[in-house]
């Protein structure tokens, strides 16, 4: 398979885990601001999970353009980081109706978490097929920023029964960590 097949279906499975997000986003039948105020906190919902696909869009274009060849297990692995992706809207949407209560939360850090376990894997495996001295392993090294991520979403779903506000405050804090795209493996690949 061509990388940039694998790369179109993924975006495209992204733009509609996107639309979908938006299509959560109940529209108020009057025109009161009470009614709209109602709805925040799903919006505020919203804005949180559209961050995190487009930081995951942005970084998996990087890393597919990286890659050299595609192979079953990269396919597969890419699949996997697309359902927990799609679970987003989901899990999204269940915490902002819920206004952040414990449960909501706790899953949405489980989508988090398990999205960043199959984005890890991603790339382990594309190392893997493509050798240590890949570009993409070159450009990620030892990773730091992506092990450090898995951690704190397993911090944040650990508290988020007990202390649901401090994991939203997780949640962010990754999310602004990430905000940036990753250009490590942008220079890797300007400098072939």
């Amino acid at each position: 398979m061509n990388k940039n097949r694998l790369e179109a279906f993924s975006d495209g499975v992204l733009a509609i885990i996107i639309t979908i997000m938006v299509l959560e986003i109940k529209i108020p039948h009057s025109p009161n601001l009470q009614d709209l105020l109602k709805i925040f906190p799903t919006f505020l919902s919203y804005v949180l999970s559209f961050i995190y696909v487009g930081i995951y869009w942005n970084n998996h274009h990087h890393m597919i353009h990286a890659l050299q060849k595609v192979t079953g297990p990269i396919m597969w692995a890419n699949l996997h980081l697309l359902f927990w992706l799609s679970l987003i809207p989901f899990a999204s949407g269940w915490m902002g109706e819920n206004h952040y209560e414990s449960y909501p939360t706790m899953l949405y850090g489980v989508v988090l978490l398990m999205a960043a376990i199959a984005y890890f894997i991603l790339q382990g495996i594309i190392i893997r097929v493509e050798g240590k001295n890949s570009k993409l392993k070159r450009a990620i090294g030892k990773d730091w920023k992506g092990k450090f991520s898995v951690i704190c979403y397993s911090f944040a779903v650990c508290t988020s029964l007990k202390w649901p506000l401090l994991a939203q405050i997780i949640f962010v804090f990754v999310a602004i960590m990430w905000l940036l795209p990753d250009r490590r493996i942008e220079k890797i690949l300007q400098s072939q």
